[in-house]
């Protein structure tokens, strides 16, 4: 069987989640997707790079620990990717124990091969990139991430003979076109080449910088993030001798913004190959999201937050614009106008009307069973079935070169050819005539096997879609179960089985009420009439102290499947019975800021004591624990 390894960088957590992260983990997710779908083992990693000199700022600053601080964001992102349905097979933190010996052994292999060095540096650092810069390196004199002069710092550190290596990357380069996607970023990688490559350093004193992995040949000093943060990915494979490792070294694709470009271009491939490691097999490279032609920025205020987004329009038609409207590799613009359209246009009016026409003609000339192929093709069913096996080649063709818009440009061509085909071949027209059952018996059927087809093509971009599509017309598989050779057949649906018209996939979208806020709230459920809470007046209200506490600890209630048991730091440590084991894992929940009720009676919950309400919300299945946007100190009061 075939291997394939993906991974995403592993996000700084010295920001929350936004667009260009979400956009770099669902790339990964399409291909991980994608080769599942093909036929392959594979293996997805995502995670936190969580040390340095900027998380131990941003934790001072919160007036917290740099590990309170690193588990409180790295939780954000380990809670959106579900939310986003992410396949990832590990989360991994840098501050994980096992990445911690791996980074270790790494160190102390590549010392005692001679490749690092003491010596005394003096250079202009920029801060917020934690490193140094050559003058040539500058724009204007400043850092070109961060538009801010670097300041010029003298220290001893160790330093990677990374020079030593530059030849050999040149050549590697120049022999495998592909290893660095698309070809503008190999070209930008072999232009800095052309100059030559200084040492890396790779250490901080720890009288400057205790927040770090020490080094193993001196405790002085710890390791330079970097060299730290691109080891874990192969530590989350259990290098050196580990099973994950042998089986899928060096298949893997890692995927980035262009903005860590050097990094994972430069610094990586030279580090594993001191250690005596086979190089990676590609790295895919993808431009900025861009608002009003500027690059998304936070103070700013114009950092666009996942969830915003797929909570007023849904995660699939959020994972959907992504993947049509940016060219990978090159920028792209985004606006919410851009994505509605996409929605009422692509989704709505195409595969939505497409899908809703097709099951209400099942529902309506045959009861809802899938009829059977009555007559032979004609030249509209045979150009109407070479066009769906051509989006699926197409597929074939273009992820696996990461042109994920010319697959949906693909598939969506086949998406209108089906609507064409419903306004030529006028099934309405068929059922007022006997004589003509079976033609439109093969009509139907060839409409329900395009759109049998369609969901199992755009699995891998809407994998809800894809399970809900497939669910009505009478298939419980979920996307993650599917298979190309299998799947993507024509003619597989079984004559009789019942098809469900249901509601319509994706509706259409207002803009101009959401913005607004005019959107109709949703009406309560059948038989749950809503009901208003009475009225308390601000002398009540005052009553309840309520403080921001960050998760110390958390444990199961044995013998419960609901109960979590927690210690809470609230300015003291409180220990509370939460009745969200069923929705978050101890190890979710640890690191976590919560909204917690600290005047409440003690009450005994299956024999275990809580001090303490922590605050939640329900929304259908889902269960959310009411969080600070950003990090707070344990104890500040809610009001």
């Amino acid at each position: 069987m075939d291997r394939f390894y993906v991974s995403t960088p592993i996000y700084y957590v010295n920001a929350e989640p936004h667009i260009g992260h979400a956009y770099t983990t669902i790339v990964a997710d399409v291909l991980n997707r994608f080769h599942l779908l093909m036929g392959f083992k594979t293996f997805f990693l995502t995670g936190t790079d969580e040390h340095g000199d900027k998380i131990a700022q941003a934790a001072q600053e919160a007036g917290m620990d740099p590990k309170s601080y690193a588990d409180h964001i790295s939780g954000l992102f380990r809670d959106l990717w579900p939310r986003l349905n992410i396949s990832n097979d590990r989360f991994i933190r840098t501050t994980d124990p096992d990445h911690i010996r791996v980074v270790q052994y790494v160190l102390q292999k590549v010392h005692d091969a001679g490749d690092i060095y003491f010596s005394t540096y003096r250079g202009l650092y920029c801060v917020g990139c934690e490193r140094f810069y050559t003058e040539r390196e500058l724009v204007d004199g400043k850092c070109p991430d961060h538009d801010k002069e670097p300041v010029e710092r003298e220290e001893a550190n160790y330093f990677f003979r990374m020079s030593k290596y530059q030849d050999w990357l040149v050549e590697h380069i120049e022999a495998n076109p592909d290893f660095i996607r698309p070809e503008r970023y190999r070209n930008e990688v072999l232009a800095f080449l052309r100059e030559p490559l200084e040492d890396l350093c790779i250490s901080r004193p720890v009288e400057r910088l205790s927040w770090g992995i020490p080094l193993p040949f001196d405790h002085r000093y710890v390791t330079y993030v970097w060299f730290d943060a691109l080891i874990n990915y192969i530590t989350a494979l259990d290098y050196p001798d580990g099973p994950l490792f042998h089986e899928f070294w060096p298949v893997v694709q890692h995927t980035i913004a262009k903005d860590i470009l050097k990094p994972h271009g430069i610094y990586w491939p030279t580090i594993i190959r001191a250690v005596g490691i086979t190089p990676y097999r590609h790295l895919n490279v993808h431009g900025y999201w861009k608002i009003n032609e500027g690059k998304m920025s936070k103070s700013k205020g114009t950092v666009v937050r996942p969830l915003d987004l797929v909570s007023l329009y849904g995660l699939d038609a959020f994972r959907y614009f992504l993947l049509r409207e940016m060219v990978f590799g090159l920028d792209a613009g985004f606006s919410e106008e851009a994505l509605v359209q996409r929605l009422n246009s692509d989704l709505a009016n195409d595969l939505g009307n497409l899908f809703s026409r097709t099951l209400a003609m099942t529902a309506r000339y045959f009861d809802g069973k899938v009829p059977p192929f009555d007559t032979e093709p004609d030249d509209m069913d045979r150009e109407l079935i070479a066009r769906t096996e051509a989006a699926a080649q197409q597929l074939t063709r273009e992820v696996p070169k990461l042109n994920f818009h010319k697959a949906l440009v693909s598939i969506w061509e086949c998406i209108n050819a089906a609507n064409r085909y419903i306004d030529h071949t006028a099934p309405w027209n068929l059922a007022r005539d006997p004589a003509r059952l079976g033609r439109l018996k093969t009509l139907i059927r060839n409409l329900l096997e395009v759109n049998r087809m369609v969901a199992v093509l755009i699995a891998p971009f809407m994998p809800s879609t894809a399970e809900t599509m497939l669910h009505r017309l009478g298939i419980h598989k979920k996307s993650l179960e599917l298979r190309f050779d299998t799947d993507a057949r024509w003619g597989i649906l079984i004559e009789g089985t019942t098809v469900d018209k249901g509601e319509s996939l994706f509706p259409r979208v207002d803009l101009q009420q959401q913005k607004e806020g005019k959107k109709e709230r949703p009406k309560p459920a059948a038989g749950k009439p809503a009901v208003e809470a009475p009225l308390i007046d601000f002398d009540l209200f005052k009553q309840l102290d309520m403080r921001i506490g960050t998760v110390k600890h958390a444990e199961r209630v044995p013998r419960s499947d609901r109960l979590l048991k927690l210690v809470v730091d609230i300015g003291e440590e409180r220990q509370v019975v939460a009745g969200i084991a069923q929705t978050h894992s101890p190890e979710q929940i640890v690191g976590k800021q919560v909204v917690l009720v600290a005047n409440l009676k003690p009450a005994k919950l299956m024999g275990v004591e809580s001090r303490g309400m922590v605050l939640a919300v329900k929304d259908g299945d889902n269960l959310c624990l009411l969080t600070p946007e950003k990090p707070v100190r344990p104890g500040q009061p809610v009001s």
